[in-house]
């Protein structure tokens, strides 16, 4: 199993309460939508960054087709304009 977690901070001016919101109700519901998906949870962040994203896979191979796949992709044009920094880190269990 590979986790993935990124730590995003929003564009200034971004209600950010909203657009967790947001990302939550595009991106969360990919799992079980995509192969090798197996959760995905997106929660405000309270301490540096503005939110979190932490997500399981199946295997490396799943989390880099994850990556290119249409859905994904397609959820991100939701809302990646609001973006500022991300941070990732990928890690084996």
């Amino acid at each position: 199993m590979v986790k993935h977690i990124v730590l995003y901070t929003l564009k200034e001016g971004v209600d950010k309460e909203e657009a967790v919101k947001l990302i939550a109700s595009v991106l969360e519901p990919l799992v079980g939508k995509i192969p090798g998906l197996k959760h995905l949870e997106i929660r405000r962040a309270f301490n540096g960054m503005d939110y979190a994203l932490y997500s399981e896979f199946e295997s490396r191979e799943a989390l880099t087709a994850y990556a290119s796949h249409p859905l994904h992709l397609e959820a991100k044009t939701h809302f990646h304009h609001l973006l500022n920094t991300r941070v990732a880190a990928d890690y084996e269990c």
